[in-house]
């Protein structure tokens, strides 16, 4: 496989200083909604916070941040592995929503993640690491969204999600950068599914 592939916009510094940027910002106004989601998340599960490890840029391990959605005894799986029932009674609201998604922001701020990206996978999708290593996936950083996410394409289908990310960052230009941003924000995208049984 050629690893010969010119990631030109995510590996820029100025990619960097738009991530951190933006993320302030967004961290910034909308924190009365991140408290409020912490109070409603606490007094469901006294546990709000949500805190797995990930596979970062350079299979690099760092612990990704989100606001709990599912039941505390739910195992470390692909969400597209978890029944729908692990869900907690509010989870599927935020998931839905994407306010799950908002303390990944303090990912973005620490360096270990940015907002565009392939969709960090945990360390047992053995298939996916494995497609991803093929197509040079982990030469760049992980992000919030991204062309897989505003396709629809979760890793459920780890090929097709490898795929659409050599093509995202083989290909992306500032402007792509700020289309996906604008398209998330307008509601396009989704997270990993979850079992409906």
């Amino acid at each position: 496989m050629d690893k010969t592939i010119n990631h030109s916009l995510l590996n820029k510094r100025f990619i960097r200083f738009y991530d951190f940027l933006i993320a302030a910002i967004i961290l910034f106004f909308l924190s009365p909604l991140m408290i409020f989601t912490l109070m409603i998340c606490f007094l469901e599960s006294r546990n709000p916070i949500f805190v797995q490890v990930r596979v970062g840029k350079n299979k690099k391990a760092f612990k990704l941040i989100k606001f709990r959605t599912m039941k505390s005894d739910t195992p470390s799986l692909a969400s597209h592995l978890v029944n729908k029932r692990s869900l907690t009674k509010f989870g599927g609201i935020l998931r839905s929503l994407k306010i799950d998604e908002l303390p990944q922001l303090i990912n973005v701020l620490n360096g270990e993640m940015s907002l565009v990206g392939p969709r960090p996978c945990l360390f047992n999708q053995f298939e996916l690491i494995k497609l991803r290593e093929n197509y040079n996936i982990f030469s760049v950083k992980p992000g919030i969204t991204g062309l897989s996410q505003i396709k629809g394409i979760d890793m459920s289908n780890p090929l097709k999600l490898a795929k659409t990310d050599l093509k995202m960052i083989s290909t992306i230009k500032q402007i792509h950068y700020f289309k996906y941003l604008f398209l998330t924000f307008y509601g396009k995208g989704i997270g990993d599914k979850i079992k409906n049984n």
